[in-house]
């Protein structure tokens, strides 16, 4: 690929949201897949593939490719779906979880803060 500069990165997020479900190097193998499995395109084997057609692409992979899916467990929020996780789905999401945990403090640290409140609410001290 060629001219790698840009101004945002597309991803699999809502825009208010500032967490990121996936990551250029640790993830490319996944990317790679996707865009086999849905564009029938081998990275590798496209080197005059501009930055902007790279990210438009990649922001409109489907959950059904690899990196959809890792972005779909990742990103998982209704505890009743990740009741149901399989032990490896359940070990990736968790991961994901320690690493945003690590990387954003100020989301565990509200996430605390919102517990606290709900025991509050519930007459707990």
């Amino acid at each position: 690929m060629r001219n790698p500069t840009r101004t945002r990165n597309p991803d699999f997020r809502e825009p208010d949201d500032n967490l990121k479900y996936y990551d250029l190097y640790e993830d490319w193998h996944l990317i790679e897949a996707s865009f086999a499995a849905q564009y029938g395109i081998r990275l590798r084997r496209e080197p005059d593939m501009t930055w902007g057609e790279f990210s438009a692409l990649l922001s409109g992979l489907m959950p059904e490719t690899p990196l959809g899916q890792m972005v779909s467990i990742r990103s998982e929020q209704d505890e009743e779906k990740i009741k149901y996780f399989t032990p490896e789905q359940k070990k990736i999401h968790d991961d994901y979880q320690k690493k945003i945990m690590q990387e954003h403090p100020e989301i565990y640290h509200e996430k605390l803060s919102q517990i606290e409140k709900l025991f509050l609410a519930l007459g707990a001290k």
